[in-house]
């Protein structure tokens, strides 16, 4: 279970709206979601938490490149919606970089179908997850400007999203989309 909501930024305050999450398959989807939000180019951040497991802050300012922060990057590296925040770049990886090069497999005819060895895929699939490391990663100055310390963020676990909500002075605004 996941929640996501929009907060933009506008002259009167924050105003706040539920967004699903469902169409969005990148980065820039996501992005381009949020500056929808906002037709002044105004601070949107797109709030996403899952199942108290690890929560996200998108931060997009008009035309400018998202910022992200994400309070547990393995285990947002468990959720679809995770992966669209754990860019390459937010991991330190070079893009594309992100499992076997197929000209160096060694195809010997058992990728037909034929399960040899299940064991094997399962141990590729945990190499691949222990490349995303266990805890922060991004911008953990993302809210800073908007109260937010760097080390108030990374002490937050459950029920991040309201206690941001409450030192923006949105916490009304969001509880009524949640």
């Amino acid at each position: 279970m996941y929640f996501a909501a929009l907060l933009a930024r506008t002259e009167d305050g924050w105003e706040a709206s539920d967004t699903e999450l469902d169409d969005v398959e990148t980065l820039s989807d996501l992005a381009d979601l949020a500056r929808e939000a906002s037709p002044d180019e105004d601070t949107v951040l797109v709030l996403i938490e899952q199942e108290d497991a690890w929560f996200g802050v998108v931060r997009v300012d008009g035309e400018d490149d998202p910022r992200i922060y994400v309070s547990d990057a393995a285990a947002a590296a468990r959720s679809s919606y995770g992966e669209i925040l754990l860019t390459d770049e937010l991991l330190g990886r070079e893009p594309g970089d992100d499992g076997p090069d197929l000209d160096a497999l060694d195809l010997d005819g058992t990728e037909d179908g034929e399960d040899e060895d299940a064991a094997d895929d399962d141990g590729d699939a945990a190499a691949g997850a222990s490349d995303v490391p266990h805890g922060p990663v991004g911008d953990a100055q993302i809210l800073e400007d908007l109260g937010v310390s760097e080390k108030e963020l990374r002490s937050l676990s459950q029920d991040a999203l309201t206690e941001i909500a409450e030192a923006l002075g949105a916490s009304e605004t969001l509880e009524t989309v949640r």
